[in-house]
Protein backbone atom coordinates (compact mmCIF):
# COMPACT_ATOMS: atom_id res chain seq x y z
CA UNK A 1 0.00 0.00 0.00
CA UNK A 2 2.98 2.43 1.14
CA UNK A 3 4.37 1.81 -2.44
CA UNK A 4 1.22 2.63 -4.41
CA UNK A 5 0.42 5.93 -2.65
CA UNK A 6 4.26 6.97 -3.43
CA UNK A 7 3.00 6.22 -6.91
CA UNK A 8 0.15 8.10 -6.92
CA UNK A 9 1.68 11.11 -5.59
CA UNK A 10 4.80 10.83 -7.58
CA UNK A 11 2.46 10.84 -10.87
CA UNK A 12 0.34 13.81 -9.66
CA UNK A 13 3.80 15.60 -9.12
CA UNK A 14 4.66 14.51 -12.93
CA UNK A 15 1.03 15.89 -14.45
CA UNK A 16 0.78 18.85 -12.41
CA UNK A 17 4.27 20.34 -13.30
CA UNK A 18 5.30 18.94 -16.37
CA UNK A 19 6.87 22.22 -17.92
CA UNK A 20 10.42 22.27 -16.73
CA UNK A 21 10.26 18.63 -16.14
CA UNK A 22 8.65 17.64 -19.42
CA UNK A 23 11.65 16.75 -21.95
CA UNK A 24 13.90 15.17 -19.32
CA UNK A 25 11.97 12.46 -18.32
CA UNK A 26 13.04 9.08 -19.68
CA UNK A 27 10.41 5.96 -19.44
CA UNK A 28 11.36 2.99 -19.67
CA UNK A 29 7.79 0.99 -20.36
CA UNK A 30 6.62 -2.59 -20.49
CA UNK A 31 9.50 -5.18 -19.17
CA UNK A 32 8.88 -7.59 -16.44
CA UNK A 33 10.75 -5.90 -13.29
CA UNK A 34 12.70 -7.33 -10.68
CA UNK A 35 13.10 -4.75 -8.42
CA UNK A 36 15.39 -5.83 -5.77
CA UNK A 37 13.79 -6.15 -2.98
CA UNK A 38 12.81 -10.05 -3.25
CA UNK A 39 9.14 -9.12 -3.96
CA UNK A 40 7.25 -11.18 -7.02
CA UNK A 41 8.40 -9.57 -10.09
CA UNK A 42 6.28 -6.95 -11.28
CA UNK A 43 4.61 -7.62 -15.43
CA UNK A 44 4.08 -4.68 -17.96
CA UNK A 45 6.50 -2.34 -15.51
CA UNK A 46 6.61 1.71 -16.01
CA UNK A 47 9.80 3.58 -14.53
CA UNK A 48 10.06 6.90 -15.18
CA UNK A 49 13.84 8.95 -14.86
CA UNK A 50 14.07 12.46 -14.17
CA UNK A 51 17.78 13.07 -15.01
CA UNK A 52 19.82 10.93 -12.27
CA UNK A 53 17.16 9.68 -10.35
CA UNK A 54 14.05 7.47 -10.78
CA UNK A 55 10.85 9.63 -10.01
CA UNK A 56 8.20 7.16 -10.20
CA UNK A 57 7.73 3.35 -10.72
CA UNK A 58 4.59 1.36 -11.27
CA UNK A 59 2.80 -0.34 -14.65
CA UNK A 60 1.13 0.73 -17.23
CA UNK A 61 -1.88 0.58 -15.48
CA UNK A 62 -1.04 2.30 -12.78
CA UNK A 63 1.59 5.15 -13.92
CA UNK A 64 1.02 7.76 -16.81
CA UNK A 65 3.61 8.14 -19.12
CA UNK A 66 4.00 12.28 -18.74
CA UNK A 67 3.71 13.77 -22.42
CA UNK A 68 7.03 14.73 -23.95
CA UNK A 69 8.75 11.95 -22.27
CA UNK A 70 11.48 9.70 -24.08
CA UNK A 71 9.52 6.28 -24.05
CA UNK A 72 12.31 3.06 -24.06
CA UNK A 73 10.36 -0.11 -24.92
CA UNK A 74 11.68 -2.80 -22.57
CA UNK A 75 8.81 -5.29 -23.98
CA UNK A 76 9.94 -8.99 -23.30
CA UNK A 77 12.52 -8.02 -21.06
CA UNK A 78 13.77 -8.12 -17.41
CA UNK A 79 14.30 -5.35 -16.38
CA UNK A 80 16.15 -5.28 -12.85
CA UNK A 81 18.80 -3.24 -10.74
CA UNK A 82 22.06 -2.58 -12.19
CA UNK A 83 24.63 -5.32 -10.78
CA UNK A 84 27.53 -4.87 -8.31
CA UNK A 85 30.43 -6.71 -8.35
CA UNK A 86 31.95 -7.03 -5.27
CA UNK A 87 35.11 -8.17 -5.78
CA UNK A 88 37.46 -7.06 -9.18
CA UNK A 89 41.13 -6.05 -9.59
CA UNK A 90 41.15 -3.53 -11.67
CA UNK A 91 44.73 -3.42 -12.40
CA UNK A 92 44.97 -6.84 -14.24
CA UNK A 93 42.82 -8.23 -17.10
CA UNK A 94 43.15 -11.79 -16.89
CA UNK A 95 47.16 -12.33 -17.91
CA UNK A 96 48.50 -15.26 -16.20
CA UNK A 97 51.77 -14.20 -14.92
CA UNK A 98 51.27 -11.74 -11.93
CA UNK A 99 55.08 -11.13 -11.92
CA UNK A 100 55.87 -10.03 -15.07
CA UNK A 101 52.44 -7.58 -15.11
CA UNK A 102 53.29 -6.34 -11.56
CA UNK A 103 56.88 -4.88 -12.95
CA UNK A 104 55.44 -4.17 -16.58
CA UNK A 105 52.48 -2.52 -16.50
CA UNK A 106 52.31 0.02 -13.29
CA UNK A 107 52.76 3.15 -15.79
CA UNK A 108 49.72 2.13 -17.66
CA UNK A 109 47.02 1.40 -14.51
CA UNK A 110 45.29 4.65 -14.56
CA UNK A 111 45.64 5.77 -17.69
CA UNK A 112 44.53 2.61 -19.89
CA UNK A 113 44.54 -0.84 -18.15
CA UNK A 114 42.07 0.19 -14.98
CA UNK A 115 39.40 2.79 -17.37
CA UNK A 116 39.51 -0.10 -19.64
CA UNK A 117 38.61 -2.88 -17.03
CA UNK A 118 36.14 -0.27 -15.67
CA UNK A 119 34.59 0.44 -18.68
CA UNK A 120 33.99 -3.12 -19.50
CA UNK A 121 32.32 -3.77 -16.28
CA UNK A 122 30.09 -1.37 -16.74
CA UNK A 123 28.98 -2.86 -20.53
CA UNK A 124 28.25 -6.31 -18.81
CA UNK A 125 25.52 -4.57 -16.68
CA UNK A 126 27.88 -3.90 -13.67
CA UNK A 127 26.97 -0.20 -12.51
CA UNK A 128 28.46 -0.46 -9.03
CA UNK A 129 31.96 -2.55 -8.09
CA UNK A 130 34.41 -3.12 -5.44
CA UNK A 131 37.51 -2.85 -6.42
CA UNK A 132 39.98 -4.87 -3.32
CA UNK A 133 43.20 -3.83 -4.00
CA UNK A 134 45.62 -1.58 -6.61
CA UNK A 135 47.95 1.34 -5.80
CA UNK A 136 46.20 4.06 -4.01
CA UNK A 137 46.74 7.15 -5.81
CA UNK A 138 46.08 5.29 -9.29
CA UNK A 139 42.57 4.19 -7.21
CA UNK A 140 41.67 7.51 -5.94
CA UNK A 141 42.11 9.05 -9.54
CA UNK A 142 40.37 6.51 -11.82
CA UNK A 143 37.29 6.56 -9.07
CA UNK A 144 37.04 10.35 -9.27
CA UNK A 145 37.30 10.75 -12.83
CA UNK A 146 34.47 8.22 -13.29
CA UNK A 147 32.43 10.16 -10.82
CA UNK A 148 33.15 13.03 -12.71
CA UNK A 149 32.05 11.53 -15.99
CA UNK A 150 34.96 11.59 -17.78
CA UNK A 151 35.68 7.44 -18.24
CA UNK A 152 32.80 5.16 -18.09
CA UNK A 153 32.87 2.66 -15.88
CA UNK A 154 30.49 1.34 -12.70
CA UNK A 155 30.42 3.84 -9.57
CA UNK A 156 33.66 2.35 -7.93
CA UNK A 157 34.37 1.64 -4.09
CA UNK A 158 38.19 1.46 -3.57
CA UNK A 159 40.37 -0.18 -1.22
CA UNK A 160 43.74 0.94 -2.11
CA UNK A 161 46.44 -1.60 -1.12
CA UNK A 162 46.08 -4.27 0.72
CA UNK A 163 46.94 -4.16 4.57
CA UNK A 164 49.30 -7.34 5.75
CA UNK A 165 51.99 -8.71 7.85
CA UNK A 166 54.85 -8.29 4.95
CA UNK A 167 53.99 -7.44 1.26
CA UNK A 168 55.75 -9.70 -1.23
CA UNK A 169 58.56 -8.87 -2.73
CA UNK A 170 57.69 -6.38 -6.23
CA UNK A 171 53.93 -5.77 -4.92
CA UNK A 172 54.57 -2.93 -2.77
CA UNK A 173 52.77 -0.30 -4.34
CA UNK A 174 49.69 -2.20 -3.83
CA UNK A 175 50.62 -4.08 -0.65
CA UNK A 176 51.51 -2.41 2.45
CA UNK A 177 52.55 -4.08 5.41
CA UNK A 178 51.60 -3.46 9.24
CA UNK A 179 54.50 -3.48 12.07
CA UNK A 180 52.45 -3.28 15.42
CA UNK A 181 49.66 -1.94 16.30
CA UNK A 182 50.41 1.99 16.01
CA UNK A 183 51.70 1.26 12.48
CA UNK A 184 48.69 -0.57 11.55
CA UNK A 185 46.10 2.51 13.00
CA UNK A 186 48.81 4.80 11.03
CA UNK A 187 48.10 2.70 8.05
CA UNK A 188 44.72 2.91 7.61
CA UNK A 189 44.65 6.26 8.62
CA UNK A 190 46.93 7.28 5.83
CA UNK A 191 44.18 5.19 3.67
CA UNK A 192 41.44 6.98 4.98
CA UNK A 193 42.38 10.24 4.47
CA UNK A 194 43.57 9.80 1.01
CA UNK A 195 40.10 8.75 0.31
CA UNK A 196 39.20 5.01 0.31
CA UNK A 197 36.14 3.43 0.54
CA UNK A 198 37.03 0.22 2.36
CA UNK A 199 39.63 -1.08 3.59
CA UNK A 200 41.33 -4.60 2.43
CA UNK A 201 42.86 -6.93 5.27
CA UNK A 202 44.83 -10.29 4.43
CA UNK A 203 46.77 -12.92 5.79
CA UNK A 204 45.49 -11.71 9.64
CA UNK A 205 46.84 -15.14 10.55
CA UNK A 206 50.57 -13.90 10.50
CA UNK A 207 49.71 -10.69 12.25
CA UNK A 208 48.73 -10.21 16.03
CA UNK A 209 45.97 -9.88 17.36
CA UNK A 210 46.83 -6.82 18.53
CA UNK A 211 47.56 -5.59 14.74
CA UNK A 212 44.05 -7.13 13.38
CA UNK A 213 42.25 -5.07 16.43
CA UNK A 214 44.17 -2.01 14.95
CA UNK A 215 43.24 -2.18 11.79
CA UNK A 216 39.58 -3.17 12.00
CA UNK A 217 39.18 -0.50 15.55
CA UNK A 218 40.51 2.48 12.80
CA UNK A 219 38.61 1.71 9.87
CA UNK A 220 35.51 1.73 12.24
CA UNK A 221 36.80 5.08 13.60
CA UNK A 222 36.83 6.32 10.27
CA UNK A 223 33.24 5.18 8.87
CA UNK A 224 35.00 2.25 7.01
CA UNK A 225 34.23 -1.63 6.36
CA UNK A 226 36.84 -4.17 6.39
CA UNK A 227 36.66 -7.29 3.87
CA UNK A 228 39.54 -9.60 5.43
CA UNK A 229 40.55 -12.50 3.57
CA UNK A 230 38.99 -16.18 4.73
CA UNK A 231 40.90 -18.55 2.80
CA UNK A 232 42.69 -19.82 6.05
CA UNK A 233 40.48 -21.14 9.70
CA UNK A 234 42.63 -18.67 11.50
CA UNK A 235 42.20 -15.86 9.01
CA UNK A 236 38.24 -16.53 9.76
CA UNK A 237 38.95 -16.79 13.46
CA UNK A 238 40.97 -13.76 13.70
CA UNK A 239 38.92 -11.54 11.78
CA UNK A 240 35.60 -12.61 13.43
CA UNK A 241 37.05 -11.70 16.89
CA UNK A 242 38.15 -8.39 15.62
CA UNK A 243 34.74 -7.63 13.75
CA UNK A 244 35.37 -7.53 10.11
CA UNK A 245 32.48 -6.82 8.39
CA UNK A 246 32.78 -9.20 5.19
CA UNK A 247 35.14 -11.67 4.47
CA UNK A 248 36.42 -13.09 0.81
CA UNK A 249 37.01 -16.45 -0.88
CA UNK A 250 36.27 -20.01 -0.34
CA UNK A 251 39.39 -20.81 0.76
CA UNK A 252 42.56 -21.90 -0.59
CA UNK A 253 43.50 -25.28 1.06
CA UNK A 254 42.00 -28.38 -0.42
CA UNK A 255 40.12 -29.66 2.65
CA UNK A 256 37.16 -30.96 2.10
CA UNK A 257 35.08 -28.53 4.71
CA UNK A 258 35.44 -26.02 7.15
CA UNK A 259 36.46 -26.96 10.44
CA UNK A 260 34.01 -27.47 13.42
CA UNK A 261 35.23 -24.37 14.95
CA UNK A 262 35.36 -22.32 11.99
CA UNK A 263 31.88 -22.89 11.82
CA UNK A 264 30.53 -22.76 14.75
CA UNK A 265 32.67 -19.40 15.59
CA UNK A 266 30.39 -18.07 12.47
CA UNK A 267 27.40 -19.31 14.11
CA UNK A 268 28.04 -17.35 16.80
CA UNK A 269 28.72 -14.24 15.45
CA UNK A 270 25.90 -14.29 12.45
CA UNK A 271 23.18 -14.91 15.52
CA UNK A 272 24.06 -11.82 17.19
CA UNK A 273 21.40 -9.27 15.12
CA UNK A 274 22.19 -6.75 16.65
CA UNK A 275 25.67 -6.37 14.90
CA UNK A 276 23.78 -6.64 11.42
CA UNK A 277 24.85 -9.49 8.86
CA UNK A 278 27.98 -10.80 8.10
CA UNK A 279 28.66 -10.88 4.97
CA UNK A 280 31.00 -12.95 2.44
CA UNK A 281 32.08 -12.94 -0.80
CA UNK A 282 32.78 -16.09 -2.06
CA UNK A 283 34.51 -15.32 -5.42
CA UNK A 284 33.37 -19.17 -6.46
CA UNK A 285 33.34 -19.81 -10.17
CA UNK A 286 37.25 -18.64 -10.90
CA UNK A 287 37.79 -21.62 -9.68
CA UNK A 288 34.69 -23.87 -10.41
CA UNK A 289 34.98 -22.90 -14.13
CA UNK A 290 38.99 -23.63 -14.74
CA UNK A 291 38.42 -27.42 -15.77
CA UNK A 292 35.82 -26.31 -18.54
CA UNK A 293 37.67 -23.31 -19.87
CA UNK A 294 41.03 -25.07 -19.79
CA UNK A 295 39.20 -27.74 -22.26
CA UNK A 296 37.46 -25.49 -24.40
CA UNK A 297 39.62 -22.80 -24.88
CA UNK A 298 38.21 -21.10 -27.73
CA UNK A 299 36.12 -19.40 -24.30
CA UNK A 300 39.10 -17.29 -24.06
CA UNK A 301 38.78 -16.08 -27.73
CA UNK A 302 35.70 -13.47 -26.70
CA UNK A 303 36.95 -10.29 -27.73
CA UNK A 304 34.83 -8.42 -25.09
CA UNK A 305 37.88 -8.40 -23.35
CA UNK A 306 40.07 -6.38 -25.38
CA UNK A 307 37.74 -3.32 -25.09
CA UNK A 308 40.18 -0.36 -24.16
CA UNK A 309 43.31 -2.23 -24.09
CA UNK A 310 46.17 -1.54 -27.18
CA UNK A 311 46.88 -4.27 -29.32
CA UNK A 312 49.95 -4.73 -28.13
CA UNK A 313 48.82 -5.68 -24.61
CA UNK A 314 45.96 -7.91 -26.11
CA UNK A 315 49.02 -9.55 -27.62
CA UNK A 316 50.63 -10.07 -24.65
CA UNK A 317 47.75 -11.31 -22.47
CA UNK A 318 46.70 -13.60 -25.17
CA UNK A 319 50.07 -15.07 -25.16
CA UNK A 320 50.40 -15.29 -21.28
CA UNK A 321 46.91 -17.96 -21.16
CA UNK A 322 48.41 -19.96 -24.48
CA UNK A 323 48.10 -23.19 -21.92
CA UNK A 324 45.65 -23.11 -19.71
CA UNK A 325 46.48 -26.14 -18.85
CA UNK A 326 50.04 -25.10 -17.75
CA UNK A 327 48.97 -22.30 -15.31
CA UNK A 328 50.78 -22.37 -12.02
CA UNK A 329 48.07 -20.32 -10.89
CA UNK A 330 45.29 -23.31 -11.51
CA UNK A 331 47.49 -26.34 -10.75
CA UNK A 332 45.94 -27.17 -7.14
CA UNK A 333 42.43 -25.95 -8.40
CA UNK A 334 41.05 -29.64 -9.87
CA UNK A 335 41.55 -30.93 -5.92
CA UNK A 336 39.87 -27.77 -4.77
CA UNK A 337 36.70 -27.53 -6.84
CA UNK A 338 35.08 -30.17 -5.02
CA UNK A 339 35.19 -28.86 -1.67
CA UNK A 340 34.05 -25.27 -3.36
CA UNK A 341 29.98 -26.48 -2.83
CA UNK A 342 30.42 -27.75 0.46
CA UNK A 343 31.87 -24.65 1.83
CA UNK A 344 29.32 -22.60 -0.06
CA UNK A 345 26.35 -24.56 1.50
CA UNK A 346 28.16 -24.41 5.32
CA UNK A 347 28.48 -20.27 4.82
CA UNK A 348 24.83 -20.46 3.63
CA UNK A 349 23.47 -22.87 6.56
CA UNK A 350 26.09 -21.37 9.16
CA UNK A 351 23.38 -17.67 8.35
CA UNK A 352 26.30 -15.22 6.58
CA UNK A 353 24.96 -13.25 4.51
CA UNK A 354 26.91 -14.17 0.57
CA UNK A 355 27.60 -11.55 -2.33
CA UNK A 356 28.49 -11.59 -5.57
CA UNK A 357 32.01 -10.97 -6.62
CA UNK A 358 34.57 -12.12 -8.92
CA UNK A 359 37.98 -12.11 -8.32
CA UNK A 360 37.55 -10.38 -11.60
CA UNK A 361 41.02 -9.61 -13.56
CA UNK A 362 42.70 -12.95 -11.99
CA UNK A 363 44.31 -15.34 -14.68
CA UNK A 364 42.00 -16.14 -17.91
CA UNK A 365 38.83 -14.09 -16.02
CA UNK A 366 38.38 -10.92 -17.71
CA UNK A 367 35.69 -8.19 -16.63
CA UNK A 368 33.51 -8.67 -19.74
CA UNK A 369 32.73 -11.58 -18.59
CA UNK A 370 32.91 -12.72 -14.75
CA UNK A 371 30.55 -11.47 -13.38
CA UNK A 372 27.23 -13.34 -15.17
CA UNK A 373 29.54 -16.19 -14.93
CA UNK A 374 29.45 -16.09 -11.18
CA UNK A 375 25.75 -15.59 -10.91
CA UNK A 376 25.24 -18.60 -13.35
CA UNK A 377 27.38 -20.90 -11.16
CA UNK A 378 25.64 -19.82 -8.13
CA UNK A 379 22.20 -20.95 -9.49
CA UNK A 380 22.66 -23.86 -11.88
CA UNK A 381 25.31 -25.86 -9.68
CA UNK A 382 25.36 -24.12 -6.16
CA UNK A 383 21.20 -24.15 -6.03
CA UNK A 384 20.72 -21.32 -5.33
CA UNK A 385 17.17 -19.47 -5.85
CA UNK A 386 17.50 -16.78 -9.09
CA UNK A 387 15.86 -14.37 -6.51
CA UNK A 388 18.09 -14.97 -4.22
CA UNK A 389 21.39 -14.35 -6.22
CA UNK A 390 20.22 -10.98 -7.87
CA UNK A 391 19.59 -10.06 -4.22
CA UNK A 392 23.18 -10.74 -3.57
CA UNK A 393 24.32 -9.13 -6.52
CA UNK A 394 22.00 -5.62 -5.97
CA UNK A 395 20.46 -5.27 -2.77
CA UNK A 396 22.96 -6.64 -0.34
CA UNK A 397 26.14 -5.04 -1.70
CA UNK A 398 24.29 -1.42 -1.39
CA UNK A 399 23.29 -2.46 2.63
CA UNK A 400 27.06 -3.86 3.09
CA UNK A 401 28.45 -0.47 1.49
CA UNK A 402 25.96 1.88 3.52
CA UNK A 403 24.01 3.62 0.06
CA UNK A 404 20.83 1.69 -0.05
CA UNK A 405 18.90 4.51 0.16
CA UNK A 406 20.50 5.37 -3.60
CA UNK A 407 21.08 2.56 -4.85
CA UNK A 408 20.44 -1.49 -5.11
CA UNK A 409 16.74 -1.41 -5.74
CA UNK A 410 14.98 0.11 -8.31
CA UNK A 411 12.46 1.94 -6.33
CA UNK A 412 11.72 6.24 -6.10
CA UNK A 413 14.17 8.52 -5.26
CA UNK A 414 17.07 6.28 -6.33
CA UNK A 415 19.86 6.52 -8.97
CA UNK A 416 18.81 5.04 -12.04
CA UNK A 417 20.98 2.50 -11.87
CA UNK A 418 19.09 0.11 -14.27
CA UNK A 419 19.80 -3.43 -16.55
CA UNK A 420 17.88 -5.21 -18.78
CA UNK A 421 18.20 -8.20 -20.78
CA UNK A 422 15.41 -9.95 -23.36
CA UNK A 423 14.45 -12.59 -21.45
CA UNK A 424 13.46 -14.14 -18.57
CA UNK A 425 16.62 -13.91 -15.82
CA UNK A 426 14.19 -15.80 -13.39
CA UNK A 427 14.41 -18.72 -15.38
CA UNK A 428 17.36 -18.54 -17.61
CA UNK A 429 20.05 -16.64 -15.35
CA UNK A 430 22.74 -16.72 -18.16
CA UNK A 431 20.79 -14.31 -20.06
CA UNK A 432 22.73 -11.88 -18.35
CA UNK A 433 25.54 -12.98 -20.38
CA UNK A 434 24.72 -10.16 -23.10
CA UNK A 435 23.34 -7.29 -21.31
CA UNK A 436 20.74 -5.03 -23.75
CA UNK A 437 19.94 -2.14 -21.94
CA UNK A 438 22.66 -0.52 -18.84
CA UNK A 439 21.32 2.66 -17.87
CA UNK A 440 23.71 4.40 -14.94
CA UNK A 441 22.40 7.76 -12.98
CA UNK A 442 19.91 8.14 -16.03
CA UNK A 443 22.55 8.00 -18.32
CA UNK A 444 22.49 5.69 -20.81
CA UNK A 445 25.19 3.55 -22.01
CA UNK A 446 23.98 0.74 -23.81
Amino acid sequence: MRRMVWVATLVFTVTLFPGASKAAVTALVGGKLIDGFGGPPVADSVILIEGERIIAVGTVKTLEVPDGAEIISTEGMSVLPGLWDMHVHLMITGHADYGYWDVTYPPLFESVIMPASAHQLLLAGVTSARDLGAPLAESIAVRDAINAGEIPGPTMYMSGPFLQHEPYPGTEQFRWGVDGAEDARAKVRKLAEAGVDVIKLIDQDQMTMEEVHAVVDEAHEYGLTVAAHGHRPDEILRGLKAGVDCFEHTGLATAPRYPDVVVEAIRNRTAKMNLGPLFWTPTIEGLFNYEYVRDNPELLDDPSWHLGLTPDIIADIRASIRHPDRLPYFQITPQRRPTLKTKFDQLREAGVTLLIGTDSGIPMKFHSQSTWNELDIWVRELGVEPMEAIRAATYWPSVLMEVSEDVGTISEGKYADIIAVRGDVLRYINLLRDVDLVIKHGKRYK
